[in-house]
């Protein structure tokens, strides 16, 4: 076991980040993971990175936080962390998140509350951008925590509980215990880079999604749409993995030129509350419509952040057939779900889906057709029977998808 866990926290920063000598790392991490954020500093300084910073999260006190704290404080995002983590991205540093909460962490909290403690992330929008726009290498990953453990595994024993989902993540993210993580990692994300020229050699101009929940979803691509994944390039030049693990490649898709109806194939966690049985109704682009079985109130809420919230900013495909997908696990963890099924995303769209974007401003990114918001969140649409038509600009109709794996 404590050779997986070097061998995953140096994939992290290695392959993740891709740190390089005298850059500065930004890791942030629940208490509960001290010991694995430790390895990760350990081997971020063992490739010469110049300081390591660390943000400690609690679930307990972020709970009490919301449920207690006095009302005024979630219109104010706290300027000293908006003075570090946007100086930070400025200077170029990598930030690692440590990805492991309670899905559940946050339930009964007033929506109003968590809806305006988003907005107030406005005070970091520097280093929001940054990130969406690749100017700095970043990562996201996760280790098990008891209370997420339990909820993925009800029924067993904390620690039996604990060691199933290391073992998840350990196959999500390639590590075998042989130290060959890296190697393996190279090969998986040059499969993903050769899914991505066949789709951008294709040039779609609209994608068909349907399946037997419901699905019938027309989304039209801008003009000068690329797609991602596998890999990105820092603005220093450096390739780095955002998402371990990752099945997906993606795009934006038109902010105005969707419609249909989408239901979601997995359930959602989003802050700190599941949302279960959910659907969206859209036109021109614009959710119109939003219903849950559950958590309805806490989906109404997300969408109604600003005014980019209620469109679209991300389109990806996610073989149902793939590492995650397999191992039948409901993990209630985003950076895992998605990875497990075709997804979209309400809110802002990665600047790198269109063609120069990511030196682009906001204005010239929408009107390369793509959405602005402070939000991006992603759900999970892709099943065993969906189906995915590509329309081309001269009229042909080439599958995509079929029965929930790539055609092409």
């Amino acid at each position: 076991m404590e050779e997986k866990l070097r061998e995953y926290a140096k994939l992290l920063i290695e392959v993740g980040l891709n740190v390089q000598k005298g850059q500065a790392v930004v890791i942030r991490c629940p208490v509960e993971c001290a010991y694995f954020a430790r390895l990760c500093a350990a081997a971020a300084y063992n490739v010469g990175c110049r300081e390591v910073v660390m943000r400690w999260s609690d679930d307990f006190l972020e709970r009490e936080r919301f449920l207690r704290a006095d009302d005024s404080v979630f219109d104010v995002f706290p300027a000293w962390q908006a003075e570090m983590l946007n100086g930070y991205a400025d200077e170029g540093a990598a930030f690692l998140n440590i990805s492991a909460r309670d899905p559940e962490a946050l339930l009964g909290v007033d929506p109003d509350r968590l809806t305006r403690a988003s907005r107030s992330e406005t005070a970091i929008q520097p280093y929001v951008s940054a990130v969406m726009s690749n100017a700095c290498p970043w990562c996201v990953a996760s280790v098990p925590i008891p209370s997420w453990a339990k909820k993925v595994f009800p029924g067993l024993p904390e620690q039996e509980a604990m060691d199933k989902l290391w073992d998840a993540i350990f196959t999500s993210v390639r590590i075998s215990g042989k130290g060959d993580a890296v190697a393996r990692w190279h090969e998986h994300v040059a499969l993903l880079k050769s899914r991505i020229a066949k789709l951008n050699d294709l040039h779609f101009t609209s994608l068909y999604y349907q399946n037997s929940l419901g699905t019938s979803l027309n989304i039209k691509l801008p003009e000068t749409h690329v797609w991602a994944g596998g890999d990105n390039t820092s603005r220093t030049g450096f390739p780095f993995v955002a998402n371990m693990p990752t099945e997906e490649v993606f795009t934006a898709p038109l902010r105005d030129g969707i419609d249909g109806v989408v239901y979601a194939a997995l359930p959602l966690v989003h802050n700190g509350n599941i949302i279960e049985n959910f659907h969206f109704v859209i036109k021109d682009g614009k959710i119109v419509e939003a219903h849950a079985e559950k958590g309805e109130d806490i989906l109404k809420a997300a969408i109604a952040e600003d005014e980019g919230a209620s469109y679209f900013g991300e389109v990806a495909l996610v073989p149902y057939d793939s590492p995650i997908s397999n191992q039948k696990i409901l993990f209630y963890n985003t950076l895992f779900d998605e990875n497990a099924a075709c997804h979209l995303a309400f809110g802002e769209a990665y600047p790198e889906c269109v063609k120069g974007g990511e030196a682009m401003s906001k204005e010239e990114l929408k009107a390369a057709g793509l959405n602005d918001s402070n939000t991006h969140v992603d759900f999970m649409v892709g099943t065993a029977d969906l189906s995915i038509i590509g329309t081309t600009k001269d009229g042909r109709e080439i599958p995509v998808f079929v029965n929930g794996n790539f055609a092409l």
